[in-house]
């Protein structure tokens, strides 16, 4: 089966919880799936966790978040508050997470 990681990079929210329903369904129909919180996607946690996003807390909740990445919460002002919602912080590659590990792993990136 086919094993899919999806990185989050962009920061507009309509657009992540296509991303987040998406891998819902995925992961209900069996797919391994992982979500990574990458570039100014890193900045929805704050706004999803304080509106308490049902699509999002679900997906939380279903174990689908693999990581935030540390550099870009730094750079956008929101690596405390991130490190405080229960989803690891991961930068093995200058301070973001690395595709390779994924890619090794033998999962499918997919960008948005």
């Amino acid at each position: 089966m086919r094993k899919i990681a999806f990185f989050a990079f962009r920061g507009d929210e309509m657009c992540f919880m296509h991303l987040v329903l998406n891998a819902m369904d995925l992961h209900k129909k069996g797919y391994p799936v992982k979500i990574i919180m990458e570039g100014e996607a890193v900045t929805l946690i704050d706004k999803l966790e304080k509106g308490e996003n049902k699509p999002y807390l679900k997906a939380k909740e279903m174990g689908l978040f693999d990581c935030i990445c540390k550099a870009c919460s730094a750079k956008l002002g929101v690596l405390e508050f991130n490190e405080t919602v229960g989803i690891p912080i991961k930068g093995n590659l200058e301070g973001h997470p690395a595709m390779e590990d994924y890619i090794k792993d033998g999962y499918e990136i997919i960008t948005l």
